[in-house]
């Protein structure tokens, strides 16, 4: 399958049960969702997925399950967060072996890679597998940041195909626009700028909040798409105060909370972090039921297979 890098790719949560398990009921009426109300790519094992307290296991059989959920309706990725190459390419390997249609791969974790360094690690990983790329570029959150002059650097394989693009400047798009034009797909990868970086040109959107309102995040990039900026304006107003959920450090406990309030998900989160309690889950509730209370009506046709 390739992929058309386009559309609301979700990055999924990963569920699990009171005893520390994999909850696979709860994590399949989440990808249910996502697919029945539109998605076109479905991310796992990324910072929402929980990825860094994921074992081999675990990660290889999620993707197994999710490719058997999923059953070729849309491109299932991998995300790659790895601290050696040696193990990325060992998971790159993996996960093309277990038949996923991509890869979203991070810049050397828990190491501040020079520029020649992080392009030596991409380009190790593309040179390892067929599957297509999408380059996560993160320097808020990962401290490196993939400069233009790194990706022209990249455009030599023919795999890294697509950028996460979430340096929190908007103007980024236009950039990577004005130099690559349609060689690297961009993906807005911050949900609360996302409706900016659509309007300046992203060709798809990796969402967060979209784990606990599919239908509305849809939406939001459809609508854009079509041009009908004044309907997508109004949705995207009401959503904001949610999306600006996704770009804290506790998005995960975050999210899966707005997840639990729309019937998608469970609280169920695996330590060192908790669930949240006392105040800032009350904060955070408020947040959540103040827009359900008034959830918008979206319209026809906006959201769907």
């Amino acid at each position: 399958m390739s992929i058309k890098w386009t559309g609301v790719f979700p990055a999924v949560t990963t569920k699990f049960t009171a005893n520390d398990e994999l909850d696979f009921p709860a994590f399949d009426l989440n990808i249910e969702a996502q697919l029945e109300a539109g998605a076109e790519g479905i991310i796992l094992g990324g910072s929402l997925g929980e990825a860094s307290v994921l074992t081999d296991e675990e990660k290889f059989g999620l993707l197994s399950h999710t490719l058997s959920v999923v059953n070729g309706r849309v491109p299932v990725l991998l995300n790659i967060a790895e601290s050696t190459t040696k193990k990325a390419i060992e998971v790159a390997k993996k996960a093309e072996s277990l038949g996923a249609q991509g890869l979203m791969l991070l810049p050397p974790m828990r190491y501040n890679a020079a520029p020649d360094e992080t392009l030596a690690f991409f380009g190790a990983i593309a040179e390892s597998t067929s599957l297509p790329i999408m380059i996560y570029n993160n320097p808020v959150d990962y401290k490196i940041e993939v400069t233009l002059d790194m990706f022209e650097v990249l455009t030599k394989y023919d795999n890294i195909q697509a950028i996460k693009e979430s340096t929190r400047d908007v103007s980024n798009v236009t950039r990577l626009i004005n130099r690559f034009g349609d060689r690297f797909k961009i993906f807005t990868g911050v949900d609360p700028l996302a409706m900016e970086s659509i309007v300046m040109g992203a060709h798809g959107w990796v969402a967060g909040l979209v784990d606990a309102f599919p239908r509305e995040t849809v939406a939001i990039f459809r609508l854009v798409k079509e041009n009908r900026i004044a309907e997508a304006l109004k949705i995207y107003r009401w959503f904001l105060p949610v999306l600006e959920l996704d770009i804290h450090a506790k998005l995960v406990q975050y999210i899966k909370l707005a997840e639990v309030a729309t019937g998608l998900g469970t609280e169920a989160v695996r330590a060192p972090r908790l669930p949240l309690s006392g105040a800032e889950r009350e904060k955070v509730l408020k947040i959540i039921n103040d827009a359900l209370a008034v959830r918008p009506e979206l319209p026809a046709g906006s959201w769907g297979k």
